[in-house]
């Protein structure tokens, strides 16, 4: 670190920004790591796997880039819930808080970036999207001083409480910026030798530590950052899975890691937090599915289900729109709003979905089990309804 120093411009000319070196393209020590790195390439192979059953592999579930956008926002300290982004986006709430909307635009941006990822390779990463990421996911922040997607012209720097004197990391100046972030954009386009000695998991850490150490951005960096992980996997043929969840609950670790990294080039620790990020992800997801299933089959065994009635039909959208207005249901099925507001009436009987806001019009529905299992703590047991064996009031649905 001590050979890539470079003064800061006044007034911080006391001090001194680090250009880090461009990420290695080589062969790693990654000794202590492998058994991680080995665990988490068998958790791949499992979501693969289970993406080769279904239609579209990349779209595994809408609500996992929801909550992707909730916990790395959350990291930053843009705080909103899942509900309040299902209520933005199928509830028609459009007085929604600034922080909601911010939340929602990061999603929206992997709705419309994970195929394009597919489909390009790493072709996608160029400094456009870059900027371009950045642009989209702040757009809602009014407190951004900076014109979107621009690179910044500010002396930056991470810890020290506002006080560039107790600092944990200087980024480089802004004129070290833009070539910098070129050295991420080349790595991340996988066209020198890492693509020979270094696998998707080592090459998503060192471009993730790499990227935060030029910190190209005013704000917004470990959302942008973030945002590039599930692209990278995307983008090399592998089902994306979104660990902001896993890194909101370990993010000590996760500081510690990138720390290493960027100031002593370690990337053990950061390649093994990675790994370590995929196994619980892989896990919570498969037992998020589990429980989503069970919740389910509870469903049928409460009412009897009439075939291809429209809240029938509802039940399979419930898992990725937890929360619906009768509108939103008529768009998803494509049926009429009369249909839509039977099936949610029957719904309700079924104590399946319940009405949240006491209005008369512009109601909002929620599957309040579903929101139950998919918000609970990283990591712990999902809180299931008793099983109802034996249903005391079946009726036709």
């Amino acid at each position: 670190m001590r050979e890539r120093l470079v003064r800061l411009p006044p007034p911080y000319d006391n001090h001194y920004g680090v250009v880090p070196a461009p990420p290695p393209e080589g062969g790693l020590h990654l000794t202590d790591v492998l058994p991680r790195l080995s665990e988490a390439s068998q958790a791949l192979g499992r979501v693969q796997a289970l993406a080769e059953q279904m239609e579209d592999q990349f779209q595994i579930s809408r609500i996992l880039k929801r909550q992707e956008a909730v916990s790395s926002s959350s990291i930053e300290g843009t705080n909103s819930t899942l509900d309040e982004i299902l209520a933005v986006e199928d509830g028609g709430d459009e007085t929604a808080r600034a922080e909601a909307r911010q939340v929602r635009d990061y999603a929206i941006l992997l709705d419309q970036l994970v195929p394009e990822a597919q489909a390009r390779g790493p072709d996608i990463f160029t400094l456009a999207l870059i900027q371009r990421l950045h642009a989209d996911v702040m757009r809602s922040d009014s407190a951004y001083k900076d014109r979107l997607g621009d690179l910044r012209q500010a002396v930056v720097w991470i810890g020290g409480g506002g006080n560039i004197a107790y600092s944990t990391w200087n980024p480089p100046p802004p004129d070290r910026v833009r070539e910098g972030l070129l050295d991420t954009v080349d790595y991340l386009r996988n066209e020198g030798l890492q693509a020979v000695h270094q696998n998707l998991i080592t090459r998503m850490a060192v471009a993730h530590a790499h990227f935060e150490a030029v910190h190209p951005f005013r704000d917004g960096n470990g959302r942008v950052g973030r945002l590039l992980l599930p692209l990278m996997m995307a983008a090399d043929g592998i089902v994306p899975l979104y660990i902001s969840p896993y890194i909101d609950a370990h993010k000590e670790s996760y500081y510690t890691a990138l720390k290493r990294a960027q100031q002593r080039l370690e990337w053990a620790e950061i390649v093994g937090f990675l790994a370590d990020a995929i196994v619980g992800t892989v896990d919570e997801l498969m037992t998020t599915r589990a429980a989503l299933k069970r919740l389910k089959d509870d469903w049928l065994r409460r009412r009897k289900f009439r075939r291809n009635a429209a809240s029938t039909r509802a039940l399979d959208l419930l898992v990725n729109h937890p929360v619906l207005s009768v509108k939103r249901l008529g768009q998803l099925l494509d049926v009429s709003g009369a249909q839509a507001s039977q099936a949610i009436e029957q719904l309700a009987a079924a104590n399946i979905l319940h009405e949240r806001t006491g209005h008369r019009r512009n109601r909002v529905f929620v599957a309040g089990e579903v929101l139950t299992i998919i918000n609970r703590p990283f990591g712990a047991e999902p809180a299931l309804p008793e099983r109802r064996d034996d249903p005391s009031d079946e009726g036709n649905v």
